[in-house]
């Protein structure tokens, strides 16, 4: 999966209940675009270029995969479904609801309909004060200036009054209560995928597995019953020293580890690719490692049907997975399910994924938030 954009959004509001209209604003646009993660503080400030009631306004930081063209669609969406009616007068209007995309990573973007950095943004305060509350790391790609910088050259000098701090909607997680989380499921389930998507929304250290070096994987595909042992072993011993080696680390910059597999997924591989010969050797190896190894205090198990599966790797389109038969990811399934059954001392969430699409859907993202949030309280 691609990294995420950051995308700073600008919301505005001088009618009616202000407050709420923002509130409701940053609540459908993290339902609808992408995950909030930050938000400033709300501020009071007087109105830009006509008389008018005073503004509340406030910026935010959104993750998402969606186009700044989307996002923009999404926004001008979420304005109307709030109640704003644009007017055809020409110059500046009091409006219940205003969303300016203020920045795309650190992308310039010129269309007919959409410019970024918005063209205004360093010469307005109500703009840069509540971003700068944000602590970005983000410096303007045309003036090549940082927000600090950008807030004492601006030409605006109008007060800004800070009126209260505002919640971004994932701080009832929580997930920094856990150290460890492990994501598990079949091939193709999407378990790197949302591995990648909780780490950098919550500023986790990311574990993922380094299955694209192993030289036996293609050739296992090709040829299982000659390559399956020392495909079982290589993996085996690789996922060893890296989450032995990943775990021991502490990362003083981040808040908890996520990792997209769990040790134990040797073992239920194993027990269906090699022989019962094959099997036993493996598993007084296997149980040797196994107890010098962390247990995450949250298992989560991506359950996703053959078929759905299927489509995934198809879709994903990694040569040496387009052969892989229907009856092996059904006996993957089984394995992952009857191990889970016989774990009594881990935390195990199974969620069904089967109709999910956690990277398209913003709302199936967050229903897999909900679902981890619902276990750890």
């Amino acid at each position: 999966m691609e990294k995420q954009h950051q995308v700073v959004l600008s919301l505005g509001s001088n009618l009616g209940d202000r407050q709420l209209f923002i509130e409701t604003a940053i609540a459908l646009l993290h339902k609808k675009v992408g995950t909030v993660i930050k938000v400033s503080g709300l501020y009071e400030t007087p109105p830009w270029g006509f008389d008018s009631l005073p503004f509340y306004n406030c910026a935010l930081v959104i993750h998402t995969s969606k186009s700044a063209e989307k996002i923009l669609s999404l926004a001008l969406q979420i304005e109307t479904e709030i109640g704003r009616v644009r007017s055809e007068e020409e110059g500046y209007q009091k409006r219940i609801i205003d969303i300016d995309v203020i920045a795309f990573d650190d992308q310039i973007v010129k269309t007919e309909s959409l410019k970024i950095p918005h063209p205004h943004m360093h010469n307005r305060l109500f703009v840069l004060i509540p971003m700068r509350d944000l602590n970005l790391d983000w410096r303007h790609p045309i003036l090549q200036k940082f927000l600090p910088e950008l807030v004492l050259l601006a030409e605006d000098k109008s007060k800004c009054k800070f009126v209260k701090e505002l919640k971004t909607p994932i701080a009832d997680l929580d997930l920094q209560k856990l150290n460890y989380i492990a994501i598990e499921g079949n091939i193709g389930a999407g378990k790197t995928t949302l591995a990648s998507k909780i780490s950098e929304d919550f500023n986790a250290k990311m574990v993922l597995e380094r299955f694209a070096d192993n030289p036996f994987l293609p050739k296992f595909y090709e040829d299982q019953s000659r390559y399956a042992f020392p495909l079982e072993m290589s993996f085996l011993a690789d996922r060893y020293q890296q989450l032995s080696d990943d775990l021991a680390q502490f990362d003083l910059f981040k808040d908890f580890i996520v990792a997209d597999y769990h040790i134990f997924k040797s073992l239920i591989f194993a027990k269906v690719t090699l022989t019962d010969d094959e099997y036993r050797l493996y598993k007084t190896m296997f149980d040797i490692i196994h107890k010098e190894m962390p247990k995450p205090d949250l298992y989560v198990y991506l359950y996703q049907n053959t078929e759905q599966l299927l489509a995934n790797i198809k879709h994903r389109g990694r040569s040496y997975e387009q052969q892989i038969p229907a009856d092996y990811l059904d006996k993957i399934n089984r394995g992952y399910l009857d191990y889970i059954k016989t774990q009594t001392d881990l935390n195990i969430l199974i969620i069904d994924v089967s109709d999910k699409d956690f990277v398209e859907n913003q709302e199936d993202y967050l229903f897999i938030l909900e679902e981890i949030g619902k276990k750890i309280k």
